[in-house]
């Protein structure tokens, strides 16, 4: 028999799609189906409940007894806290078909422990744009980043990002403040240097990705640029696929200065000149600082046509409750 390789080679991916399509669809199926029992058995609980108007006290003591019969019945998987669990989703949708099964059960048992509505939306849309594993989920909703990016400005309508049409894909929405690095595992404390930072932050490319938001395809470190017959260093250069432009990303482990601001501007006036496609749009410039001043920041970027952010970075996970304050600050100065 001859096998020519070519056509071998394509019915090798033929049946490797196909085998994968039926895994995807399989599990799929399975979801859906712990996603609806799971759901059926808090409908049990909370009607069981409701006819003997059980207050929470004597509901918690339901759970108890329930889950030891359960166990010793049917096996594993029916604990205290599952039981509790299946009971909140319930009551959390009361109407099946408002569940989404593209979300794995681990996604939907982590969600309902949001009580603000419109973070938990925005968790849930986000999650599905950018189809996050449970743990990337999890990381984000520990970062606070709906408190973050509230902070830096961002309007949501029921967790969903509003974006004036006038100003479609208006690079503000890239922007966080502060950048959560934990992922790092630093000390607070600990002396760091600039090219200690950018390595590491390379080192952990996916996590740094995540933390960056959807769009970012990384092009470079360290991106040689010759000017005057002189060799400059942009620290990271990035590609965002949806705002079709180079992003520059300067690391600073001290206070922004002016000069910070003027050495960025320099890079994207470079970019848009030398580096820039026919149809790519101007480059944008972030600059990650362990700190700043606002002011500074101000006066430093006034007059400038490139399109430069200055935001901080944490190498620990912030608290929620200084985050949800800044935002009613925010809110009652905006009244």
């Amino acid at each position: 028999m001859v096998i020519i390789k070519k056509e071998y080679s394509a019915l090798i991916d033929k049946i490797g799609n196909s085998v994968k399509r039926a895994r995807e669809n399989s599990f799929n199926a399975i979801n859906q189906e712990l996603i609806r029992a799971n759901w059926e058995i808090g409908k049990h609980i909370v009607t069981y409940e409701q006819k003997g108007k059980l207050k929470s006290a004597y509901g918690s003591e339901l759970l108890s007894i329930l889950s030891k019969d359960l166990r010793r019945k049917y096996g594993r998987g029916f604990s205290k806290s599952n039981l509790y669990v299946c009971r909140q989703f319930y009551i959390e949708y009361p109407i099946f078909q408002t569940v989404s099964g593209k979300l794995s059960w681990s996604h939907h048992a982590e969600l309902i422990n949001i009580s603000d509505i419109k973070a938990r939306n925005f968790y849930i849309n986000e999650a599905l744009s950018e189809k996050w594993s449970f743990r990337e989920m999890k990381r984000q909703i520990n970062s606070s980043l709906y408190e973050r990016i509230s902070i830096s400005g961002k309007i949501y309508n029921e967790g969903k990002r509003l974006i004036d049409k006038k100003h479609k894909n208006f690079p503000n929405e890239l922007v966080k403040d502060p950048y959560i690095f934990e992922f790092l595992q630093l000390r607070e404390n600990i002396l760091l240097d600039e090219k200690t930072l950018e390595r590491k932050l390379i080192n952990h490319l996916k996590n740094f990705l995540l933390e960056l938001g959807k769009g970012f395809t990384f092009v470079g470190h360290q991106y040689k640029i010759l000017v005057d017959n002189t060799h400059f260093f942009v620290d990271l250069v990035f590609y965002h696929r949806h705002l079709r432009c180079f992003i520059l990303i300067e690391l600073k482990t001290k206070k922004v200065t002016p000069h910070d601001i003027g050495q960025m501007n320099f890079y994207l006036n470079y970019f848009n000149s030398e580096e820039n496609g026919i149809d790519e749009k101007e480059a944008i410039g972030i600059i990650i600082a362990a700190d700043k001043n606002d002011t500074t920041v101000k006066y430093a970027t006034g007059g400038m046509s490139n399109k430069i952010f200055v935001s901080r970075y944490q190498l620990y996970l912030p608290e929620q409750k200084l985050l949800e304050n800044k935002i009613k600050e925010m809110i009652d100065l905006e009244n």
